[in-house]
């Protein structure tokens, strides 16, 4: 799950259309829904019988390391699959209102299907990099954490001067207004002092928060920053073009 005790608003700057962010969060939520997560669907059952149908639908769809590099047919596709399935109703909400808030900039940045490309492969990756470091680990991993992990870093180095709305909860919760390059830099650094402290088995895969926002952040640097004209060449002037036989001039 991406926040904790930290919840962010925002909107887009210019109000453009933002169609893939969007449809995940509808094709997200509209899986939890019909999933046994959600527990709306009396077909899984109740109590016991609903966590039996919760565990084996989360393996299942999930990434469990031992299963994805002990080389299970179909198991390659568990870090994309992961992507759309949510653990809890307060897992899939903080996961979607985040992806909200940072992701219709960042689409108005990108273009709809760099962006789409971005979240399927940066998720992938940051999945894949937790599953890698806990091989050994048989518990289920699912969320879209690393995917919008990566929205988040990428959306640092574009809209660095972006004025987010956070929510902190002292003795209530006090909306602040800060620049993104003071929220999110915060935001992961509380993810890798988690990580630090995280222990194996159930909980939030704070690792796979790091990987996708470097992954995130790391992309929108190559392929987003400032590139500056190649200088001419000293002591060589254009000479006139070249006539070729049959060439014509076209506008």
């Amino acid at each position: 799950m991406i926040g904790n005790w930290i919840a962010t608003v925002g909107r887009a700057l210019r109000g453009r259309p933002a169609p893939v962010t969007y449809a995940l969060i509808v094709l997200c939520c509209l899986i939890f829904v019909i999933g046994p997560a959600s527990g709306l669907d009396p077909a899984y059952g109740t109590g016991d019988e609903l966590l039996v149908a919760q565990r084996a639908y989360f393996r299942r769809w999930g990434v469990v390391p031992t299963a994805l590099f002990g080389g299970a047919p179909g198991e390659a596709l568990t870090p994309a699959t992961a992507l759309f399935i949510h653990g809890s109703w307060l897992h899939l909400l903080g996961n979607m209102l985040f992806f909200y808030v940072f992701g219709l900039m960042t689409e108005e940045r990108m273009g709809h299907l760099e962006f789409a490309l971005f979240y399927l492969g940066c998720g992938y990756l940051a999945l894949l990099g937790y599953a890698a470091a806990n091989a050994t680990s048989q518990q289920s991993l699912v969320g879209a954490s690393g995917a919008i992990s990566a929205v988040l870093g990428a959306f640092l180095y574009l809209f660095p001067r972006a004025r987010v709305t956070s929510l902190f909860p002292f003795l209530f919760f006090l909306p602040l207004r800060f620049p993104a390059w003071v929220v999110l830099p915060f935001w992961f650094t509380l993810q890798w002092l988690a990580a630090g402290r995280s222990s194996p088995g159930p909980g939030v895969a704070y690792l796979a928060h790091l990987v996708g926002f470097s992954l995130g952040f790391v992309y929108a640097w190559a392929r987003f920053r400032p590139r500056r004209p190649l200088a001419p060449v000293r002591g060589v002037l254009p000479g006139p073009p070249v006539e070729r036989p049959g060439q014509v001039d076209r506008e």
